[in-house]
């Protein structure tokens, strides 16, 4: 089995993924409409380096199967079990946490393919 297979095989758990919200033009950030991705979601809490360089407490790793924007929104569960105006907005979601840090890591032998870790 390839790596690439081995990834999609662990990421069975689901997740409602937001892009990074964009400016409404009246002084709000406005949000797509969140998507079911499949991942792998590990609750660790820990200390890492953001991409600005600063400390932050990460609320969990998670490996995706393709690449999202920093400064998006995860959330571990279904778009079934949110309401229509959290499934428009990840700050209505209690549990649902921004992206941090993305970490990518190329397969062997590949400059084309990649695991990808976010941390929330």
């Amino acid at each position: 089995m390839s790596i690439t297979g081995f990834v999609k095989k662990v990421c069975v758990q689901t997740a409602v993924y937001w892009t990074r919200p964009t400016n409404s033009g009246h002084g709000d950030q406005t949000f797509s409409i969140g998507t079911e991705i499949a991942c792998r979601w590990d609750g660790e809490t820990k200390v890492i380096t953001n991409k600005q360089g600063k400390e932050v407490t990460s609320m969990a790793k998670v490996m995706v199967t393709a690449a999202y924007d920093d400064a998006g929104y995860l959330y571990l569960g279904t778009l079934a079990s949110l309401t229509a105006l959290q499934q428009n907005n990840p700050l209505l979601v209690e549990d649902a946490y921004m992206i941090q840090k993305i970490q990518t890591t190329p397969l062997f032998k590949s400059t084309t393919d990649f695991v990808w870790m976010v941390y929330l």
